[in-house]
């Protein structure tokens, strides 16, 4: 990989999310080699995913270079390169760009979509956890109703413009308000010759609430706010199946949609050679002590989606969202600092700095530690620390701009088929149902 060599300790970081880059910079400016490497020269932004997938933000906007992030900074060192295998005996990692030695390795790599075993959905459903597949649904939905101006069949009409949107989670509750914005302000303007009056959004969870790891009052409003704007929520109601037309459900209820959305859940990025029964949680993430080593591994640690620590707070781990991560990134670079000049390393202890979702325009919930509200303030909320966390002065601006003329104009500029999409044909008989 024409990586010097150096006096100092080589610290291999795999991932470039939320964790990755908090300990990168946590790291930035210490006595070690830091290397990161991931298989793209972006980092993420994925709780704004949903308005690239929606038309709000061009993906540039909430995407930025790995390199420009940590520039400047001597003795880092980034890598573009897909991790194959981690190979613990020798300390040395497999790529497909050749091999590397650690001193410590940190495991980064987040999560994916878990489509829970059923082929069918993974092929013909959607998911959004990374900008190509946004940009895919952007795609679909802006073709399915080109396509619905072109056909006579009512029937097959309605069925483009119906959506289903599996998971009533962060992510499928703003996804679920701002088609529902689109359908109010944008789509009668755009297809004044479309009765887009018929189009549906389906939102569907399996559970008897929607955002569940919010308080119940925050689930009661964000509902309300949804049937507002015209959104079917589907409770204690789990999607079985899905042929690109169809969605079966575990009950008598079928949705005929050409656009399945799956927000339901996700799992951890595993890597060969740290996959041992041993070394797994129940549901596949790295089990890690509070000093997010691995398990049996001293030089190896684990951060973010991808690891399980588990406390008493927290017996199945922490949350697989972007603060835990960038907490642990944090101490974890603390940590290796003092192993490296051989001084004790410090437990990790979760700071729950609250969770917010918004549901549209003027309409959000947050939960605080010890403040809880909804409505307009909570949507100014839900903005600024969006804003704050992004990364990159000239992203803020931008989305920021964005927002506000999307605000003023009520309308989403980026409608654009970049890259036309097309959904697979072929479907798996013998499918497992949702969890």
């Amino acid at each position: 990989m024409n990586i010097p060599q150096s006096s100092y300790p080589r610290v291999v970081i795999i991932g470039g999310g939320f964790g990755g880059i908090a300990l990168a910079k946590k790291l930035s400016k210490k006595e070690a080699q830091v290397v990161l490497l991931d298989k793209h020269n972006y980092h993420n932004f994925q709780p704004l995913l949903y308005q690239v997938s929606t038309g709000g933000l061009e993906p540039d906007s909430i995407a930025y270079p790995i390199r420009k992030v940590l520039q400047g900074y001597p003795n880092f060192f980034f890598r573009l390169a897909q991790v194959k295998e981690v190979k613990t005996d020798t300390k040395r990692i497999k790529t497909n760009i050749g091999e590397i030695f650690y001193d410590y390795l940190v495991v980064a790599t987040g999560s994916e979509t878990n489509f829970f075993g059923n082929k069918n959905i993974k092929a013909k459903g959607m998911a959004m956890k990374t900008i190509p597949q946004s940009l895919n649904l952007r795609s679909l939905i802006l073709e399915n109703f080109e396509q619905a101006l072109l056909t006579d069949d009512l029937h097959e009409r309605d069925a483009l413009m119906n959506f289903v949107i599996v998971g009533g989670g962060p992510t499928g509750v703003e996804l679920a308000g701002a088609l529902a914005e689109i359908k109010k302000g944008i789509l009668p303007k755009d297809y004044p010759d479309l009765d887009t009056r018929r189009a549906q959004i389906n939102l569907v969870q399996g559970g008897d609430r929607i955002l569940p790891a919010m308080s119940e009052k925050a689930s009661e409003k964000a509902e309300k706010f949804l049937e507002e704007l015209g959104v079917n929520v589907w409770k204690n109601i789990r999607v079985t199946d899905y042929d690109g037309k169809k969605a079966t459900t575990s009950t008598k209820t079928i949705f005929e949609a050409e656009t399945l959305v799956w927000a339901a859940g996700v799992k951890a990025v595993g890597l060969k050679g740290l996959d041992a029964e041993e070394l797994l949680s129940r549901d596949k993430r790295l089990k890690v002590n509070e000093f997010h080593q691995v398990m049996g591994l001293e030089d190896v640690f684990a951060i973010g989606d991808v690891a399980q620590m588990e406390t008493k707070e927290f017996p199945y781990g922490h949350p697989m969202m972007a603060q835990p991560a960038i907490q642990q990134g944090r101490n974890l670079g603390d940590n290796l600092v003092r192993l490296i000049e051989n001084k004790p390393m410090r437990p990790f202890v979760y700071k729950d700095k609250g969770s917010m979702a918004t549901v549209g325009r003027n309409k959000a919930v947050v939960d605080l530690p010890k403040f809880r509200f909804q409505g307009v303030f909570a949507w100014f909320v839900w903005m600024f620390v969006h804003l704050y966390f992004l990364i990159g002065f000239r992203n803020r601006v931008v989305v920021f701009i964005n927002w506000v003329y999307n605000y003023i104009r009520f309308d989403r500029e980026a409608r654009l088929i970049i890259r036309p999409f097309k959904k697979q044909n072929k479907v798996e008989k013998n499918t497992l149902m949702q969890d």
